[in-house]
């Protein structure tokens, strides 16, 4: 009986550790990123009364005979199942759909979470709700990643300007009338810029002088370009035949006739023998051109981040390039790692190290930007463990009263 009630204590006692994490997990059904847990028991030291013996003979056997002494927590397992996506359309919220986890750290320490809800703070630094930084590698003032960079602290570079670029290409494309009157012009135009970020104006005249063959000249109301007319022609079937420059150079000089420097560009006609830019097919002329390379200076307007974990920022002037990219851990057992609060886990002898990478490349995870991952908490799964433990533990209370009213029918026998 005394044997009956240490089991029974065994069993309270232990099914209120379950409780215990029940309601944690119900507490934090709505915590960002939550990973639940759960309880199972084993059974503790079984006393030997008798022991097995062989058959000796003729007659059977017997199997030992043992008593046990009630039951132990066996573990109390983390899992890490996925929990659901919940879209939020804040830029610097990011939720992961894999095993992988965001790295934060304080400067000494690195931590782990699950938990996206990230922001800003005045330095421009990414942060967690605790003020830890997220950690991955930043882009140099070019927009490129550095083979040698190493993995700190993400800073978005708030009030980065991009220098100014000088254009260095002019693509064309689009049809120049075969059955254009000579004489026939076509006119086009394009914003250029120089290495100031300083606009100028390029008009393009394209002259029939004859089937198939077209004059052009290029000029500028504030810039003087290379003198000279060019000529292009066109094959039978509409392809681009030739195309030259005026003075039969490489490309045209554009020199600002106040400041700034001269600088050179080369018109991409297309592909010779090709319709891939300018073709001179039998229909109205329609060609106009179709990009330039060269920006003035801008200032960081907004940013936002893909699914690798990439930064992109955009410039006032049209301009998009990558400010950094967000890294990911993952461990060999992540049921192994120590929860230090605020969402946060970190290693233990047990999980193993962390091994970093980055989504889309050397990490097999995605991340859903403008979303959070929810708790995966399960309310039905939670509550049917509650009633169970709750029977567990009025039952172990039954053999703890059962026990002492036996009890006290062997005190009472000497009455």
């Amino acid at each position: 009986m005394l044997r009956a009630l240490s089991a029974g204590v065994s069993g309270l006692r232990n099914h209120q550790v379950r409780m215990d994490v029940i309601g944690n997990n119900i507490a934090n059904v709505n915590t960002v990123a939550f990973k639940g847990s759960r309880v199972t028991f084993k059974e503790a030291f079984a006393q030997l009364l008798q022991g097995a013996s062989r058959p000796p003979g003729n007659l059977g056997g017997t199997n030992p005979v043992q008593i046990g002494s009630g039951m132990n927590i066996g573990s109390i397992d983390q899992l890490f199942t996925q929990g659901s996506l919940q879209s939020t359309g804040q830029a610097t919220d990011l939720a992961i759909q894999g095993d992988s986890f965001f790295v934060v750290g304080d400067g000494a320490r690195r931590f782990y979470t699950r938990a996206g809800n990230f922001q800003l703070d005045a330095d421009g630094r990414l942060i967690s709700n605790n003020g830890m930084i997220v950690q991955g590698i930043n882009a140099d003032t070019t927009g490129t990643f550095s083979t040698s960079s190493t993995i700190s602290g993400i800073r978005l570079p708030l009030g980065q300007k991009v220098p100014a670029h000088a254009t260095s290409e002019i693509g064309l494309t689009g049809n120049l009338d075969a059955g254009a009157e000579v004489d026939d012009t076509h006119a086009m135009e394009v914003t250029a810029y120089d290495s100031s970020g300083a606009p100028h104006t390029l008009q393009f005249l394209f002259t029939n002088t004859a089937a198939g063959e077209w004059d052009w000249e290029v000029t500028c109301d504030t810039a003087d370009v290379t003198a000279g007319t060019g000529q292009v022609t066109f094959n039978s079937n509409g392809s681009l035949a030739t195309f030259d420059y005026p003075g039969g150079g490489t490309n045209l000089t554009v020199t600002p006739t106040g400041s700034g420097d001269p600088f050179d560009v080369e018109i991409l006609a297309g592909t010779l023998n090709d319709i891939d830019g300018l073709a001179g097919f039998a229909n109205p002329s329609n060609a106009v051109v179709s990009r330039q390379d060269g920006y003035p200076a801008g200032d960081l307007e907004s940013f936002s981040i893909d699914a690798t974990g990439v930064v992109t920022g955009y410039f006032t002037n049209g301009v998009s390039q990558a400010l950094a990219q967000v890294a990911l851990a993952k461990f060999n057992n992540p049921s192994g790692l120590l929860r230090q609060g605020d969402n946060m886990f970190s290693e233990s002898s047990n999980s193993g190290l962390a091994v970093l990478g980055f989504a889309g490349s050397s990490d097999a995870s995605a991340i859903t930007p403008g979303a959070l991952e929810n708790s995966n908490v399960d309310l039905s799964e939670e509550f049917t463990n509650m009633i169970v433990t709750q029977r567990g533990f009025q039952a172990n209370a039954r053999v703890i009263s059962t026990a002492d009213e036996m009890l006290n029918e062997l005190v009472n026998l000497r009455r």
